[in-house]
């Protein structure tokens, strides 16, 4: 196992590299950093004097290995947009986007678990077939749509939850959270429900076909043969063996949750980084949007190396291996 997870580190910095370049490539190439921070009314003179200062003057090899250094230390420059460290900017809007996917995450996972184990006990009768047709209608429909179509039922029509904004919002240190107010909560119920909702299904459509295979497998019959009763059969053998290749495909989809809120956060206008990235884009904010991309990479490896972690405990024959 530890041979395992040795090589899977070793080929996620390799990923991390091939990110780190792209985005260099992002930060050097796109936009003319001249023009976005001295404007465009600046002299030859001052432009050389930054081109000189940013380091755009040297071979790309050094250029490349200083971007490295900074990134490494946490230094992505100055956003063009606001006149800001970046590090400032995203610090300030990532509290909001990590609250709003680790609660989706969590409905994700305990939503699709509970109602793939319920479709997959229940297959034959209504309840079964309705959920079938539930997850297929979820994982149909788009994201911006799944926002609208709540917004105009619980805001618009029923006016019981906002449609737009985080709520009030308390600082504990340096970090700003929602979970901790009541307003910050209903603000929460409908962006977790609209990016939920995809990740949901997914989980449930694949819990419930892994679990009705495992519910015809040898060790099922021979569980019931032995006299075992059928809440011990289901939830300690059937399921425990149903979440080991359900671990991966879900971890992942989990893992990509900060990544589709981009959409959400457009719909609801939460003030995370998706937000950001959209403002970084239109305003061609070329530092933000690297450091955005290399943070999302990096995010997903740290995701991929503890989804392999997890898996790898749970499946004894990794253990032995």
């Amino acid at each position: 196992m530890l041979v395992h997870l040795m090589r899977r580190l070793g080929q996620s910095l390799l990923v991390l590299l091939a990110v780190s370049f792209l985005s260099f490539l992002v930060f050097r190439h796109l936009g003319d950093p001249t023009v976005s921070l001295l404007g465009e009314d600046a002299s030859l003179a001052e432009r050389q004097r930054l081109v000189a200062e940013l380091g755009f003057d040297q071979p790309v090899p050094v250029q490349f290995a200083r971007y490295l250094d900074n990134v490494l230390h946490g230094r992505f420059g100055i956003s063009y947009r606001v006149r800001r460290p970046v590090t400032e900017v995203i610090a300030e809007r990532a509290p909001a986007t990590l609250e709003l996917a680790a609660v989706a995450a969590l409905v994700a996972l305990l939503g699709g678990i509970v109602l793939g184990v319920r479709g997959a006990l229940r297959r034959d009768g209504w309840t079964g077939r309705l959920l079938a047709a539930a997850s297929l209608v979820g994982v149909s429909l788009p994201t911006f749509l799944i926002g609208i179509g709540l917004i105009y039922l619980f805001a618009v029509r029923l006016h019981w939850l906002p449609s737009f904004g985080r709520g009030e919002v308390v600082m504990l240190g340096g970090w700003s959270t929602g979970l901790l107010t009541a307003s910050g909560w209903l603000s929460l119920i409908l962006p977790v429900a609209t990016l939920a909702l995809f990740k949901l299904t997914l989980i449930q459509r694949l819990v419930r076909a892994e679990m009705l295979e495992a519910m015809r497998s040898d060790y099922v019959r021979f569980a019931r043969a032995r006299g075992l009763g059928e809440r011990r059969i289901v939830y300690g053998h059937a399921l425990r063996n149903t979440l080991i290749p359900v671990i991966t495909i879900a971890g992942l989809q989990v893992g990509s949750l900060v990544a589709f809120a981009i959409v959400t956060e457009t719909v609801f206008q939460w003030p995370g980084l998706g937000a950001l990235f959209i403002a970084s884009i239109q305003a061609v904010d070329v530092p933000v949007i690297a450091a955005y991309l290399l943070l999302i990479a990096l995010l997903y490896v740290v995701i991929n190396l503890v989804v392999d972690l997890v898996y790898a405990l749970a499946d004894p024959r990794l253990r032995r291996a």
